[in-house]
């Protein structure tokens, strides 16, 4: 066994939190965005807890239905043989083909597993690495490429990473603009969502196009300041989340058609993450100030088709979370994981709420909470399976 005395060893716990259920699929099963399976069966789901950046406090934890159980910290005990733990700032997490992807950020890897077990397959080295997308036997994944130095003046534009699953071995990369956040595929494109976050006063402001099979930037897309998130509907839409300057220019979401490749409507409102669940979109938001020098934190459910928002509050018992960090929506029963950051240096909390907003349970995470995996057996013929 690889020797753990210089690094910090987490434990795994276990704590029942629910009655044990067994999801299965129905006739009234909702499709989902093509972003995620539709599912057959839904058996768990993984938590990526970030942890504070450089202090290798990333973790990972489990969720299983059928025992109701909610395991923490599950990655050192499936892996005894790895002299360290999972690294520095997870922020990604993402299943494909038999195997769990964790971006693991400040530690410039992408840690590669066996979705069944958590078990170490491999890792992928890419410098401040960002999020993931798969396509056929690739996974694409953002970079900015660069150190973390806070400069209106950076000068290393990021890139994508084009890697071959069955090697795990990048085969190619394609420069796009600087700081490319949240990334999403389509028509046999690539949009990337470039945000400039380094560049203080000088954010980037488009999406890049780029062509999967020629791995090239075509052209950019005008948006607004400081994109992060994109991901696509079921109606041929990409929604991409702005941060704004934090000035003059308030956080907003944008709509854009892959068919003409321009804005075509925008919504008022601040989303820091979203999760799409057919035609539900469901968001929140911290939006913090310089001016105010605060953080206004919102919430609410969009409708994709009719852009109208449908709800300015999932959350209808009254429960506060104190920083919202991550979402997810149950494919099968559309229960609403949220989770709860709290004061970034000590474990969260996850919550999980009924479709009318209704505690159900709650449960002690890692640090910054953030990133949600459903492991299952998707349906044949979509692109997951």
């Amino acid at each position: 066994m690889a020797c753990r005395h210089d690094t910090e060893v987490f434990l795994p716990e276990v704590e029942k939190v629910a009655e044990g259920e067994v999801l299965v699929d129905s006739a009234s099963q909702a499709a989902s965005n093509t972003f995620l399976p539709v599912y057959e069966r839904v058996e768990g789901f993984y938590l990526l807890n970030e942890g504070n950046m450089g202090s290798n406090k990333s973790t990972l934890d489990y969720y299983d239905f059928s025992a109701g159980q909610y395991i923490r910290n599950i990655y050192g005990n499936a892996n005894p043989h790895v002299p360290k733990e999972l690294g520095d700032v997870g922020n990604d997490l993402a299943i494909y083909g038999g195997r769990l992807y964790a971006v693991i950020n400040c530690s410039n890897k992408i840690e590669v597993m066996n979705s069944q077990t958590a078990e170490r397959i491999g890792q992928v080295d890419i410098p401040n690495c960002r999020y993931i997308r798969f396509s056929g036997r690739y996974a694409y994944v953002t970079s900015y490429t660069g150190p973390v130095v806070i400069s209106d003046e950076y000068k290393q534009r990021g890139y994508v990473a084009r890697i071959d699953t069955a090697t795990l071995q990048v085969v190619d990369t394609c420069v796009v603009g600087f700081q490319p956040d949240g990334l999403e595929i389509a028509d046999g494109k690539i949009y990337v969502a470039n945000s400039g976050g380094y560049r203080l006063g000088n954010y980037e402001h488009t999406l890049s196009v780029v062509d999967l099979q020629s791995f090239r930037e075509l052209r950019r897309i005008p948006v607004s300041p400081n994109l992060h998130h994109v991901r696509l509907d079921n109606h041929g839409q990409l929604w991409v989340s702005s941060r704004g300057d934090y000035f003059a220019v308030p956080a907003k979401l944008y709509c854009i058609a892959v068919s003409t490749e321009e804005v075509t409507d925008s919504v008022d409102v601040a989303v820091s993450d979203f999760w799409l669940d057919g035609d539900s979109l469901y968001f929140y938001g911290t939006a913090w100030s310089y001016v105010s020098m605060d953080d206004e934190i919102t919430y609410g459910i969009i409708n994709v088709k009719t852009h109208q928002i449908v709800s300015r509050g999932f959350i209808t018992d009254g429960t506060v979370i104190k920083k919202p960090y991550g979402i997810a929506v149950n494919p099968l029963t559309k229960d609403i994981y949220l989770t709860d950051a709290k004061n970034y240096v000590n474990p969260g909390t996850l919550y999980c709420f009924d479709p009318a907003g209704k505690k159900k349970w709650s449960v002690r995470t890692g640090d910054i909470p953030a990133h949600i995996a459903f492991r299952g057996i998707p349906k044949k013929n979509n692109r997951y399976h």
